[in-house]
């Protein structure tokens, strides 16, 4: 077996979740709605304005849809986690590590996506989806990493720590 070959490998996007897609869509309906409303007024050339906003959002969801925000990969005991050109490379040694469990990300509706975040002696990671894998280290540090194959990273992590 080759150990260079990663046993888990998961891509978040940053354009993908519903919500925040639901939203952009509805502004730019909303500005469609005025720029229909204000065409057959005196405000043509203001008007004209809405229409290219419009545009502008819809082009710029459609390209988030395609932007990678992280990369997560389990390989040779530790999760590998990349993201975006500016991010380093987050490396998890899953020899430190003594609890993994499945849960909730988070039990807002709307979470924004982070990569990297420290707070309340957490480091998260989330761009999409509602589940989270929990590592907990020797040291008491949690790495929430949001994904949307819990079962499947949560299994690949686990045979990784039994090697």
């Amino acid at each position: 077996m080759n150990s260079e070959r990663p046993v888990f490998i998961e891509k978040q996007y940053l354009g993908r979740e519903w919500i925040p897609v639901t939203i952009r869509l509805v502004l730019a309906t909303c500005c469609f709605a005025a720029y229909t409303f204000n065409f057959f007024t005196d405000a043509q050339n203001k008007a004209d304005i809405l229409a290219v906003v419009g545009f502008a959002i819809i082009i710029i969801s459609i390209l988030m849809g395609f932007l990678l925000h992280y990369r997560t990969r389990v390989l040779n005991k530790s999760v590998l986690i990349d993201g975006l050109w500016t991010t380093r490379l987050v490396k998890i040694d899953l020899n430190s590590i003594v609890k993994v469990e499945k849960g909730e990300y988070s039990r807002y509706l709307f979470n924004n996506p982070v990569y990297n975040l420290h707070t309340k002696g957490a480091i998260r990671f989330f761009a999409a989806g509602k589940e989270a894998l929990y590592l907990t280290d020797r040291d008491g540090l949690v790495y929430i990493i949001g994904t949307q194959q819990a079962n499947e990273f949560l299994r690949a992590v686990q045979e990784e720590m039994k090697k």
